[in-house]
């Protein structure tokens, strides 16, 4: 098919994105990194983390090769997949990996960078984080566009004059998000107990029992834990949204290729329109990043204002972008789709604030746990637990009003369930998650500033910079801490919808493999037709796929299972991690003369292994695990089955995962809080309640919680990937 020309501003929106990206690197480094001790502390940090990700992308490369290898075998031997799955699969992996190295080179030489800026003025120390955060999103929207790409203009290339080029096309690019959910989880996992392990030991050894400053140099662990923040939050989380924004683009698509399969001309137009809201969004949110900046004495409300008009501007100008969009691309029910894209837009908004709320300590919430110190740890770990139960009904409402708004626009209304009916209506559902992250560049960019600004407050206390410049990176991590919780919140909310564009999805690659296969089926008629002429209801029919049939609810429950299952393995292994670190900074403390009087210097380099050791060998079994249960549940329980599995991986892994990041991210604040001077300060009873608070929060927000939206989605992927495998058990 002939590609239209305004498709090629998907790869020019890429270059830009890359462009812009690299632009903001160099200003940054332009940046004087301060004193000879601000630039000691960062190159500890910078080999640590490099030192890490080149351990973790070996043993990633050998999953990676065993995974092709099979899909190799399915696809030329068994002919179960096309043949360009493993080229695909290998790639999102590859592109994943490269936008979580890009952000966290970037976040290890901005550190000290912004520490050194907020010698002079807040302003200074919040543009140099944040800009460097936004080479984190800039980076991950710029590869993700190019990955996309290339991928359509060479599959366009070889599937010319196919009758099912458009669907064939799209469903095999969903296969690279496989590949990029696959290394977003190791990096997430891997880096999610790297950096807890670390942080909980120095608090627990550090904070309480010795009684020092967090990030104080006497702490053995303190190097680890400044690693851990970037190699799980930066590398980790650039990771994760590639894959979300991929698969929220390529699973759109894909529901365009089948709800316009009718209408030739119409079908390449739906094809591409997100991928085009998606350019425009790259130009926008370079716009938006430009419209953050403070002022002097700013309060938490101030610095959370700077952030937000970046990101709402941003937000109202994708949203007019988009009635333009679609009526040029003159697609039936544009003025429809449109208000569908709002609609995700809207919901992603709400979330951000409702996160916000309940994590900053201008809040009461958060203020309320942090009066809870005054009453010892206990109370603060029940509050901080009830707040984050509480927490999920925003976003759990917000997401399904959002999910019935964009299904009704997208279809005009139609209640009658008929095949075209919810074709367009799932359209809809896709395209929405597009808008909530059409603006990602500047959304992640958001999130991406907290390790940087956690850092360079680490790296101020290390330095001895004084108590001013002290009391600024605290102001920039305190915000910091917030932006990282509702970009997790964002996260989930976006996993949320893509996963279920993706269940639709599903159902196309496995009617695609029966087709493979020749498999027939019946439709509601009785008659027997191919899996190519079936509707979705002759699909659902055909399998039974009803909540009175056993295999649909025991996967619902597997599905279910697994996220408490995958969040209980990896609390555990950051609890094994953990304990390690604790006993070697006890030992350093105790063997090692003169640390705590300042004259001994502790072994840095010590704890960094631990962590690097104990996150290399604990993520793997969780990681291979979320790839195992859907493979077995569809040869077990069949395409039913599956189905279950994702719907009920999908409610349950979405609501506790916004239960957890909440509930952690308040935690830390409620901490910060009373570091600030209230009920008692630092060093008081409820300091050190606080404190423990956050201990039990930080594996919460920083590792179990922020990997379930990965589970859900990889799930998904891996359903896909497989619907060969399973259709070839029916």
């Amino acid at each position: 098919m002939n590609i239209p020309l305004v498709f090629w501003l998907v790869p020019i929106a890429s270059v830009c994105a890359l462009g812009m990206a690299w632009f903001f690197f160099k200003q940054m480094m332009k940046e004087d990194e301060g004193t000879p001790r601000m630039k000691e502390i960062a190159e500890y940090v910078r080999r640590g983390a490099m030192a890490y990700l080149k351990q973790q992308y070996r043993v990633v490369l050998i999953v990676f090769i065993v995974l092709a290898i099979i899909f190799a075998f399915m696809a030329y031997v068994l002919h179960w997949q096309n043949p360009w799955v493993p080229f695909a699969f290998l790639t999102g992996g590859f592109f994943s990996g490269l936008a979580g190295f890009f952000g966290m080179k970037t976040a290890t030489y901005a550190s000290a960078r912004t520490a050194n800026a907020a010698r002079q003025s807040m302003d200074g120390g919040l543009k140099i984080a944040f800009r460097s955060g936004a080479v984190m999103g800039l980076t991950v929207v710029g590869l993700g566009l190019l990955d996309i790409a290339i991928w359509f203009l060479v599959l366009n290339y070889f599937y010319q004059g196919d009758s099912l080029a458009l669907i064939t096309i799209t469903t095999t690019m969903l296969t690279f998000g496989m590949g990029a959910s696959t290394q977003a989880l190791f990096a997430r996992v891997g880096g999610g107990i790297y950096t807890k392990a670390a942080d909980v030991g120095a608090d627990i050894v550090g904070k309480v029992e010795a009684d020092i400053p967090e990030d104080d140099p006497r702490n053995p662990a303190t190097i680890a834990d400044n690693v851990g923040d970037n190699v799980g939050d930066v590398a980790g989380m650039g990771a994760d949204l590639y894959e979300s924004y991929c698969g929220s683009i390529l699973s759109t698509a894909a529901l365009g290729a089948v709800a316009f399969a009718m209408v030739p001309e119409m079908q390449l137009r739906a094809v591409i329109a997100p991928m085009l809201i998606a350019s425009v969004g790259v130009f926008l949110s370079i716009f938006g990043i430009y419209l953050v900046k403070t002022k002097e004495g700013a309060t938490m409300k101030n610095l959370l204002k700077s952030l937000s008009l970046g990101t709402n501007v941003s937000a109202i100008l994708i949203a007019i972008a988009t009635f333009i969009i679609l009526y040029l691309l003159k697609i039936d029910n544009w003025l429809g789709l449109s208000f569908s894209v709002i609609s995700g837009l809207l919901a992603g908004v709400i979330i951000g604030q409702a996160t916000e709320y309940y994590t900053s300590h201008s809040y009461k919430p958060t203020q309320k746990i942090s009066e809870a110190g005054l009453t010892g740890s206990a109370t603060v770990i029940i509050k901080g637990i009830g707040t984050g139960m509480i927490s999920t009904c925003i976003p759990v409402l917000t997401i399904g009003v959002a999910i019935i708004l964009s299904y009704l626009f997208a279809n005009g209304f139609d209640l009658s369930m008929s095949s075209s009916s919810l074709s367009h209506g799932l359209y809809g559902i896709g395209i929405a998650a597009v808008g909530m992250l059409s603006t990602l560049g500047i959304t992640l960019a958001t999130d991406a500033y907290g390790p940087i600004a956690d850092n360079a407050g680490g790296n101020a206390e290390m330095s001895e910079l004084g108590e001013e410049v002290r009391h600024r990176t605290d102001a920039l991590d305190a915000l910091g801490n917030t932006t990282a919780a509702t970009g997790k919140g964002f996260a989930i909310g976006s996993a949320a919808l893509t996963a279920l564009a993706l269940l639709a999805s599903y159902i196309e690659e496995v009617k695609i493999a029966m087709e493979r296969s020749h498999i027939e089926l019946t439709n509601l008629k009785g008659e027997i037709i191919t899996a190519a002429n079936a509707t979705i209801p002759d699909f659902m029919n055909f399998f039974q796929v009803n909540l009175m049939n056993p295999r649909v609810l025991v996967g619902a429950f597997i599905g279910a299972m697994a996220a408490f299952l995958f969040c209980g393995l990896t609390m555990e292994a950051v609890g094994r991690a953990a304990q390690k670190m604790v006993e070697e900074v006890r030992r350093q403390f105790k063997e090692i003369a003169g640390i705590l009087e300042g004259t001994g210097t502790p072994d840095y380099k010590r704890c960094v292994e631990i962590s690097t050791r104990a996150a290399q060998h604990e993520m793997i079994f969780p990681s291979l695990l979320a790839i195992a249960i859907p493979i077995v549940v569809g040869v077990l329980l069949g395409v039913a089955g599956v189905l279950g599995l994702l719907v009920g991986g999908l409610s349950c892994g979405f609501t506790l995962a916004v239960f957890m990041a909440n509930a952690g991210g308040a935690w830390d604040n409620a901490k910060k809080m009373v570091e600030e001077g209230n009920f008692g300060g630092k060093g008081s009873f409820a300091h050190k309640a606080t404190i423990v608070g956050d201990t039990v929060g930080d594996p919460f927000k920083d590792t179990s919680g922020p990997s379930l939206n990965i589970l859900i989605k990889l799930m998904s992927m891996v359903s896909i990937v497989m619907a060969g495998l399973t259709v070839a058990f029916i």
